[in-house]
């Protein structure tokens, strides 16, 4: 299921509640086009070429492939930083960075971990590897945990928004 949200059209709608968010598994954000992307977009939807689409996939092959991403193997010190990630979130966890204790109100849950380990998983079966490494934790926390941490008042009065916390935790959160 993929959900799109456009912040200029909110007449009408209601911002999900942090329960409901935290059920999708990433928030991509999707930056405005550039000239060139803008150029490309025109070319492809107002041609009078109908753009081709072909079927590149069926049931049977993505429950397979879901199968083959569980079956990627973390290795225990992995699974126990991505353990350390999600509890660096945590405003009130002992060993909180001085960042989320500044700036969050409220940190991942255990479904944010769950996300960020099979998004690690998917991201070593990418990279040709069939275990995942710190790496792929690192460059899946972003879309996994950016909806997943509510700021506080004075993060927003700062203009700080939730990748400059997920940020500041990777770079501080020890890997062993």
């Amino acid at each position: 299921v993929l959900a799109t949200q456009n912040p200029l059209e909110m007449e009408g709608t209601y911002p999900l509640p942090e329960a409901q968010l935290d059920r999708f598994f990433f928030k991509i954000l999707v930056p405005f086009p550039s000239t060139a992307e803008l150029v490309e977009i025109a070319n492809r939807t107002t041609s009078e070429r109908a753009p081709q689409t072909r079927k590149v996939a069926n049931g049977q092959l993505i429950v397979a492939m879901q199968r083959l991403a569980r079956s990627v193997p973390i290795a225990s010190h992995v699974l126990a930083y991505a353990a350390r990630l999600i509890s660096a979130t945590h405003p009130t966890d002992a060993s909180t960075p001085a960042v989320t204790r500044q700036y969050v109100r409220y940190g991942a849950s255990p479904r944010g971990m769950q996300a960020l380990i099979l998004a690690g998983k998917i991201m070593a079966l990418l990279d040709g590897r069939f275990n995942v490494a710190f790496a792929d934790l690192k460059l899946a926390a972003l879309p996994a945990l950016r909806h997943r941490i509510i700021l506080n008042f004075e993060a927003q009065a700062e203009g700080i928004n939730p990748d400059d916390v997920i940020r500041q935790l990777v770079e501080t959160v020890k890997t062993e």
